[in-house]
C-alpha cells in the first residue's frame, strides 16, 4: 500500500526562527497599540499622522521641501521655540496655563544682550544671569499662584505685561542691539558637527539607551508583578526609534552635519522626560494634575511642587529666548512678542498633552513644533500667504483639543481617568 504521507516541504522563510520572532513582535506590538487605542490612550498616533500629511503635502507642491537642506533649517528653527513649549507642558500638566513666557524669553535675551554688548559682561556670566532672571521670574510667578490659589493663567497675565515693561526698560532707547556673530551665545545656533560619525554614533547611542532603560523598567515592573511591555515591543520600538534616528542623521549629513542646537534640544528634551516619568518630583506633578484637593490630602507638598513647575516654565522660556536671539544675532524691543506665545502653546497642545492635565511629556513639545514649523516652512517654500498658515495651524489645534477631549472621555469610561 502506497505511503499517503506528503513528502516533506522546504521551510519557506516564514518558517525560519528569525522570522517567527520578528513576526511575534510585530503581533505583539500590534495587540499593545490596540489595546491602548481602546482604552483612549492614543499617545502621539493623531500627531505623527498629521506630520506624515503635511510632509507628504508640501513635498508633493515643492521637492524642495525634504530636502537636506531644508529639513537641516528646520530642525534648528524648532529649537528656540521648542524649548518654551518644553516648559509650557510642565504647566499644562497641572491643568493650568503661563502666559508670560513670551516675555521672559524676551527679557532674558534684553538682561544677555545689555550686560554683554553694552557693559562688557563675559558671555558666560552674562548667559548665567539672563537664565536665572527667568527662572526669578517664574519662582515668584509659582509661588503667587501657589500661595494665593488665583489660577495661574490670571498671574502669568499680570507677569505677561510686567516682564514685557521690564524688557523694554532695559533695553531703553538703543532698539535693537546686536549680539557678538562669533560668540558663545551665536554659536548656539550656527555651530554644525561636520564628522558624519558623530551623528550616525549619536543615533546608535540614543537607540541603545531607550532599548536599555526600557528593558530595565520591564525588569522592575515584572519583579514587582507589575504590568510589563514584552521584550518584542521593546525591541521593536528600539528598532524604529534606530531607524528613524539613522535617518535623520543620515540627511543632516548631507548638508552640513549634526546641529549643536538640536542636539542641546534633544538632551534637554530627553532630560526633563527623565525627570517627569522617573522622579518623585515628576509623579508629584502628575498627581496634582489629577487633582490638587486629592493631593493636599494625600499629603503632597502642593506648594512647593506649583512653584517649582512655574520655576521651570520660566527657565526653559529664558533658554529659549536665548536660542531665539542666537537664530537671528540680536535682541530688540519685539522679542517676545508676535506669536511665540501662541506657537509655544500650540506646540505642547498639538503635540498630545492635555488641556485637562495629568497627562502629556516633553516630547509633546518636539511633535508639536515640528508640525507647527513644517507647516511654516513648506508656507514659505511653496510662496503660501501667512494668513492660511494661520488657519491651518488653528484647524490642527482645534482637532487636537477634541481628539484630546474625546481620549479623555473614552478613558473615563474604561475607569482610567
Amino acid at each position: 500500500m502506497a505511503d499517503s504521507t506528503p513528502p516533506p516541504q522546504p521551510p519557506d522563510a516564514r518558517g525560519t526562527p528569525r522570522a517567527q520572532a520578528v513576526g511575534r513582535a510585530v503581533e505583539n506590538g500590534v495587540a499593545y497599540a490596540r489595546r491602548k487605542l481602546r482604552a483612549g490612550e492614543v499617545g502621539s498616533l493623531p500627531v505623527v499622522l498629521v506630520l506624515a500629511v503635511v510632509w507628504i503635502t508640501f513635498q508633493s507642491l515643492n521637492e524642495n521641501f525634504l530636502s537636506p537642506r531644508n529639513l537641516s533649517n528646520l530642525s534648528v528653527d524648532i529649537v528656540g521655540t521648542g524649548l518654551i513649549a518644553v516648559g509650557i507642558v510642565f504647566v499644562l500638566l497641572l491643568g493650568e496655563l503661563d502666559l508670560s513666557v513670551g516675555s521672559i524669553s524676551g527679557l532674558a535675551a534684553a538682561i544677555f544682550a545689555v550686560l554683554n554688548v553694552n557693559n562688557g559682561v563675559p558671555e558666560w556670566l552674562a548667559l548665567i544671569i539672563a537664565v536665572l532672571a527667568g527662572m526669578a521670574a517664574g519662582t515668584v510667578q509659582g509661588y503667587s499662584f501657589a500661595r494665593t490659589r488665583v489660577p495661574a493663567f490670571v498671574v502669568t497675565l499680570a507677569g505677561l505685561l510686567t516682564w514685557n515693561g521690564l524688557m523694554l526698560y532695559i533695553l531703553g532707547t538703543s532698539g535693537t542691539i546686536n549680539i557678538d556673530e562669533n560668540g558663545l551665545v551665536a554659536k548656539l545656533t550656527s555651530y554644525y558637527f561636520t564628522d558624519d560619525a558623530v551623528a550616525y554614533g549619536l543615533a546608535a547611542l540614543a537607540a541603545g539607551l531607550v532599548f536599555l532603560v526600557s528593558y530595565l523598567d520591564r525588569r522592575r515592573r515584572l519583579a514587582a508583578g507589575m504590568p510589563h511591555r514584552s521584550l518584542q515591543v521593546i525591541g521593536l520600538r528600539a528598532g524604529a526609534l534606530a531607524v528613524v534616528a539613522f535617518t535623520v542623521a543620515y540627511l543632516l549629513n548631507r548638508f552640513q552635519g549634526l546641529p549643536l542646537a538640536l542636539l542641546i534640544f534633544l538632551v534637554v528634551v530627553a532630560g526633563l522626560d527623565i525627570l517627569l516619568r522617573r522622579t518623585h518630583y515628576g509623579r508629584q506633578v502628575y498627581a496634582l494634575g489629577g487633582g490638587v484637593e486629592a493631593a493636599r490630602r494625600a499629603s503632597l507638598r502642593v506648594t512647593r511642587v506649583q512653584t517649582a513647575v512655574l520655576a521651570v516654565s520660566g527657565t526653559m522660556a529664558a533658554i529659549g529666548g536665548l536660542f531665539l536671539a542666537s537664530r537671528i544675532t540680536s535682541v530688540s524691543q519685539s522679542s517676545g512678542s508676535g506669536v511665540l506665545l501662541l506657537n509655544a502653546i500650540a506646540a505642547a497642545v498639538i503635540g498630545g498633552t492635555s488641556l485637562f492635565g495629568g497627562r502629556g511629556s516633553t516630547w509633546s513639545a518636539v511633535l508639536g513644533m515640528l508640525v507647527i514649523q513644517s507647516i511654516s516652512s513648506g508656507m514659505a517654500i511653496t510662496d503660501t500667504p501667512a494668513a492660511v498658515q494661520f488657519m491651518i495651524t488653528g484647524g490642527v489645534l482645534f482637532a487636537a483639543v477634541v481628539i484630546d477631549a474625546l481620549s479623555r472621555r473614552s478613558q473615563e469610561a474604561h475607569g482610567r481617568a
